[in-house]
């Protein structure tokens, strides 16, 4: 994130204002939307942030984009962002938005990457492992296959991380190689 703070307080307002008018879901809802463009699309972002293109044109593309799919509070939002000129953070409000609402409806993001995909019943064993151990009764689980883990898994949640890779394992032994702390000086 370029700029957090600035990003965290249009999510604020935003979820203040949602609340005061009860479509805060609707909103999370418009939110979730406008993440999954900005993920998908680089050439969006990248035309949301550009200082060439002029601001009635970055208007009009985002009404498009969003014209029946997302609520009237985010289309004014949205207008609003455009008229102050921070369009170009609307990835980082997006992602602080949900944040917030997550912290607001004590839901806890947790990641699981492992070196293969996992079946269904071991992700909810785990899913459920994670609630009771941890007490965290909202979860929001997502699974992520980096191969470069190349077994083991890395399991991550309210800024923790519970490193069980062969990845992990195998640095850790080179550390210990270039210690070198096994061998004696002969003279």
């Amino acid at each position: 994130m370029l700029h957090p703070r600035l990003a965290g307080r249009y999510a604020k307002s935003l979820i203040d204002l949602a609340r005061e008018q009860n479509q805060l879901e609707q909103v999370y809802a418009d939110m979730v939307f406008l993440q999954s463009v900005c993920r998908q699309s680089r050439e969006f972002v990248l035309l949301m942030r550009s200082p060439v293109i002029h601001a009635d044109k970055k208007n009009n593309i985002l009404m498009a984009i969003t014209q029946h799919r997302v609520g009237n509070l985010t289309t004014a939002f949205n207008k609003l962002l455009v008229q102050k000129g921070r369009e170009s953070i609307l990835p980082e409000i997006t992602q602080a938005f949900i944040d917030q609402y997550n912290a607001l409806k004590g839901i806890h993001r947790v990641r699981l990457s492992t070196a293969t995909p996992i079946g269904e019943a071991l992700k909810k064993e785990i899913e459920q492992k994670v609630q009771t151990d941890a007490s965290m009764p909202r979860v929001e689980f997502e699974t992520v296959v980096r191969e470069e883990l190349i077994g083991g898994f890395v399991l991550e949640f309210d800024d923790k991380r519970v490193d069980a890779s062969i990845l992990r394992d195998l640095k850790d032994i080179q550390k210990q190689f270039k210690s070198n702390i096994y061998v004696r000086n002969i003279r």
